[in-house]
């Protein structure tokens, strides 16, 4: 009997080479290093750290979480140290991970992640940076002031003469069209884009009559947005030809493939880590078995396997309607 051979996982973002498609998701994992002791870092394709902005951010008032059907709401306000301390105390524990790193960064205009790029583009041992355009739990700066597709392209040009490490790009699904952004994004220079951030949503307390969150409203995650955003990392994948990180209510293996057979070069794990937190690894461990019961020798194989099969036909259905697998 011949020994059935391990499919293959290494993915391609940019210049970045990863051994496998399995990233963490910013703002669930912290800064990484937190997790060291139960996940085996280095086995990741990546770490995205939680975002960093140029001052330290003390975040929204609580309530700033709440549990909802099949998933989470959150308003957390992207807390941080900032990126003095950024530099000072967590860069060092970064290069110790053994992993590839890919550092979040977000910002209130342009001017600010042109800041947050001067001070860290040139740093070693970073892989990359994804640039969050799509936080919905601030007032400024936010998901609907960086929707505006002439507006991300400018950026991301600043932003590209400012770093040799890989450029991403995180998207918010709450726009009239995810492609229009991702295209920008791409004219702009980005190596990738990531599809897609939470979705704005609200959860109400009858008993107290107000809302479980202090701000409103706050960012839906977990199981119950997995459909929503599997259409639009899929909507992302048909716009451009850069590689598109899915993200959106990955809990396993099984998960993690339908958004790469829709399109995903790679795929976050967020939500999951707060109910397991080796959830990301978890997936990785079961990632090659899916793809060995599927007679499938390497994930380039799979990438993509249901965008014929869903492209629009001359007249505008689709072709077919699954794909025979």
């Amino acid at each position: 009997m011949s020994a059935t051979r391990t499919p293959r996982l290494t993915t391609r973002i940019g210049s970045l080479v990863l051994s496998n498609p399995i990233l963490t998701a910013s703002g669930t994992f912290g800064y990484g290093d937190e997790y060291a002791h139960v996940v085996e870092l280095s086995a990741l394709g990546a770490v995205i750290t939680k975002t960093v902005t140029v001052e330290p951010r003390a975040g929204n008032a609580p309530t700033r979480i709440a549990e909802t059907p099949a998933g989470m709401l959150n308003s957390i306000g992207l807390e941080n140290v900032g990126l003095a301390r950024y530099r000072a105390e967590k860069l060092p524990k970064l290069r110790k991970l053994g992993a590839h790193v890919i550092v979040s960064v977000g910002g209130e205009t342009t001017n600010e992640l042109v800041r947050l790029l001067e001070a860290l583009g040139d740093e070693r041992d970073l892989a990359g940076f994804e640039i969050n355009f799509s936080c919905p739990n601030v007032s400024r700066g936010g998901a609907r002031y960086w929707a505006v597709p002439r507006r991300l392209e400018r950026t991301m040009k600043r932003l590209r003469g400012l770093t040799r490490h890989v450029l991403i790009a995180k998207l918010s699904p709450d726009v009239t069209s995810v492609g229009d952004l991702a295209i920008a994004c791409e004219q702009g220079g980005a190596d990738a884009v990531t599809a897609v951030n939470t979705f704005v949503g609200m959860a109400v307390d009858l008993d107290q009559r107000r809302s479980k969150l202090n701000r409103a409203t706050g960012g839906v995650s977990g199981p119950a947005i997995k459909p929503l955003a599997l259409a639009r990392c899929h909507e992302a994948a048909r716009a451009v030809r850069i590689p598109v990180i899915g993200s959106g209510g990955i809990m396993n293996a099984r998960d993690a493939l339908e958004f790469i057979a829709v399109g995903a070069t790679a795929v976050q794990v967020g939500t999951a880590s707060f109910v397991r937190p080796r959830a990301a690894q978890e997936v990785l461990e079961d990632l090659r078995s899916q793809l060995t019961l599927r007679g499938i020798k390497s994930i380039d194989e799979w990438r993509g396997c249901l965008m014929d099969a869903l492209r629009p036909s001359a007249n505008g259905r689709p072709a077919r309607a699954e794909v025979a697998r």
